[in-house]
């Protein structure tokens, strides 16, 4: 096979297995990569979604405008290493972006770069993909052997072991090597027991693994007999014992093998722990939240909306900083209600000095949200069908409203009734935002009849691309 022809096939085939297992992990990704096989050659790039664009004078001033100290450096860092050991290099931190770099004497240097979603509980897991692929690439790259495909496969599929490979490197900084614990085993049962119902219901409440050195500093409630404490893995007897700490803060405690008892103290530092909320859950280690689990996998999400898009509008507005970030405040509880509550609902936010009349059930006196009860009482009424009706005067002046207007023609059927009523609505009236929350959780704001946090529907693709060009050129090209 053709040497340049082979390696392009080594480096498409690793990107498109991160795309992809980014993709299913997060919401749809892209990656990119720059790249140099030998200490002497040129510097690459491969961008075929061009995620690097808009940042070319970041490029430019690191590998061309410091005449060669780059490359000096890379080779100082790397002289001496043995063959296969990879040497981290300086993250370039470009915003909104993700990267793993490093520097070996098997492939000289390459950056990995995907997308940085605002809704990540954690990036580290995704850092360690992003490891992997260089790992992978390296191997791939010097084999000269034509059957790459299980490194796609790999990639494909790593969100598990990307997040054990974060969890055991922060556990060893912490507690040092640790070889009782074992991590993709105790994953591998949180995400059974998650799939688990117990009458009918999913498991709710906190399970944790602390290492058994460590076992003497947790105040139990009870332990479990030496001779009867069941298996993690025995998922069903796991589920059945969650129930004694559901809705409470008790806990119980495994020390990676076995359930030793119920505590109610909290959790050490460096003890992964799962949280289970019936048809999710959230992996946490320490304090930190590192993933989310549902639907029997991982994934990066935090499950609640961001809704960066709704702030950017309210502070654009004549309202002033103060008043803006307090309706937003407002309107991110009322929307996250809704979520956890899985229930839809459209929040009607009217920004006009003189409040819209609109159809439903319009409240005398008008209620303010700055009180709690209140507050409380708006999100019960969500659940009526029809919009709630909130002005700049932070107050609730309807609910159960009807939103009506002219047929446009973006609507999307697909969406149904709420989506599209509040589509025509917003189309026919001035500075005022829509927002509509689907059950399922998805949440539209929509302004002046579009929808602006709409998400892309590019998908990763298997057609042909253009390979790997050289960095200055693709530099050029961004000035023409």
């Amino acid at each position: 096979m053709n040497p340049a022809f082979y390696h392009k096939l080594c480096i498409t085939n690793i990107l498109k297995g991160v795309e992809e297992g980014l993709s299913k992990y997060s919401n749809v990704s892209r990656v990119a990569l720059i790249f140099v096989p030998g200490e002497n050659d040129a510097i690459r790039i491969f961008d075929p979604r061009n995620i690097l664009r808009g940042h070319e004078s970041k490029f430019k001033e690191i590998f061309y405008d410091n005449h060669g100290v780059w490359r000096q450096r890379i080779k100082e860092k790397i002289k001496g290493q043995p063959k296969g050991h990879m040497v981290p290099e300086n993250d370039l931190a470009l915003s909104g972006l993700i990267s793993y770099a490093c520097c070996s004497n098997d492939f000289f240097y390459q950056m990995w770069f995907t997308d940085h979603h605002p809704d990540m509980c954690s990036i580290h897991p995704t850092e360690r993909w992003l490891e992997q692929a260089a790992c992978l690439l390296v191997h791939d790259y010097n084999s000269r052997i034509a059957a790459i495909n299980s490194s796609d496969y790999v990639l494909k599929n790593y969100s598990l072991q990307a997040i054990a490979d974060y969890i055991v490197d922060e556990r060893e900084k912490g507690l040092g090597p640790d070889r009782k614990v074992m991590i993709p085993p105790i994953l591998n049962d949180i995400l059974n027991i998650s799939k688990t119902r117990e009458e009918g219901a999913w498991a709710r409440g906190t399970l944790f693994f602390v290492d058994p050195k460590r076992l003497k500093k947790i105040s139990f409630i009870t332990k479990i007999q030496k001779h009867e404490r069941p298996v993690i893995s025995n998922v069903k007897h796991i589920r059945k014992l969650l129930v004694a700490v559901e809705n409470s803060d008790r806990k119980l405690v495994s020390d990676g093998l076995t359930v030793i008892g119920i505590t109610d103290s909290e959790i050490p530092p460096y003890c992964v722990s799962a949280d289970f909320r019936g048809d999710h859950g959230f992996l946490m280690l320490g304090n930190e939240k590192i993933a989310s689990f549902f639907d029997g996998s991982f994934h990066s999400t935090t499950r609640e909306a961001k809704m960066v898009e709704l702030e950017e509008l309210l502070l654009d507005s004549d309202l002033g900083p103060e008043k803006s970030t307090l309706l937003f405040q407002l309107i991110s509880h009322l929307v996250h209600s809704a979520s956890n509550g899985r229930h839809g609902c459209t929040l009607v936010v009217d920004l006009n000095d003189i409040t819209t009349a609109l159809s439903g059930h319009v409240l005398d006196p008008p209620l303010s949200l700055r009180e709690p009860k209140n507050l409380r009482l708006a999100c019960s009424l969500l659940k009526i069908d029809g919009a709630v009706h909130i002005s700049l005067d932070l107050c609730l002046h309807g609910f159960g409203c009807l939103l009506d207007g002219k047929s446009i023609t973006w609507e999307n059927m697909a969406r149904g009734a709420r989506y599209n009523s509040a589509l025509r609505f917003s189309a026919d009236h001035t500075r005022i935002i829509v927002v509509v929350v689907s059950s399922d959780r998805p949440v539209s704001i929509i302004y002046n009849g579009i929808e602006i946090n709409a998400f892309s529907h590019w998908r990763p693709g298997y057609q042909y691309t253009q390979g790997p060009v050289e960095l200055e050129k693709y530099l050029k090209g961004a000035i023409l």
